[in-house]
């Protein structure tokens, strides 16, 4: 699970303090610092195949969007501050975003067309808190991988299957759909994207049964 470190921590605070010289990875939740916790090496396959797979459909459709390596998003008006496994970044209206330059940090739905959260331990995050606030900033889409079934069975039913959720903004509220085993992913981002639950999570040698 993850672990807070400190309490009340403004958000300025935080980029001036993390990442610090620990290796680790940190995340602001509504003011309190928390440790991420060290991925395994199947999640890191399924977030290396994702992100190359979408890089190679926006060098294919020549979208100005591109994949930062280590960009937070904040949410406006919040103590808050997420570091997305793959957070995919509309290059033009970079220049509207006042924290990019300095802290490499986006708060605005026209600069972030699609982030994807691919679950671990701290699953709750994913599913609630970060589901409410991606929701709230308008970004387009969403993207819950949850390949090793974490999630509750309010999600993933019971017994709990293997699901990626992809969450489509729609007067203001996402939309999710399901997908599982052989399904292809309807993105409405990428609507030529042509893979399958099952092809992401072989990436990560998971068991899609």
């Amino acid at each position: 699970m993850t672990q807070a470190l400190r309490k009340l921590v403004t958000f300025d605070e935080f980029v001036a303090k993390y990442p610090d010289n620990t290796g680790k990875r940190y995340e602001l939740h509504d003011g309190v610092v928390v440790e991420m916790p060290q991925p395994t090496g199947d999640h890191e396959e399924v977030v290396g195949f994702l992100a190359f797979e979408l890089t190679r459909e926006c060098i294919r459709l020549n979208l100005p969007y591109f994949i930062p390596k280590t960009a937070l998003v904040k949410p406006p008006e919040s103590e808050s501050a997420y570091s997305p496994d793959i957070l995919l970044l509309n290059r033009p209206n970079l220049v509207n975003e006042s924290l990019w330059k300095k802290e490499s940090t986006v708060s605005q739905a026209a600069s972030t067309p699609l982030v994807v959260e691919v679950v671990s331990t701290n699953w709750r995050d994913d599913y609630h808190k970060k589901y409410a606030d991606y929701e709230e900033m308008g970004i387009p889409e969403y993207w819950i991988v949850d390949y090793a079934a974490l999630g509750g069975r309010e999600f993933l039913g019971k017994p709990k299957q293997p699901t990626i959720l992809v969450c489509c903004l729609d007067e203001g509220e996402y939309q999710i759909n399901k997908f599982r085993g052989d399904d292809r992913i309807q993105s409405l981002i990428f609507l030529e994207l042509n893979l399958t639950v099952q092809q992401i999570f072989e990436a990560g040698g998971a068991i899609t049964s």
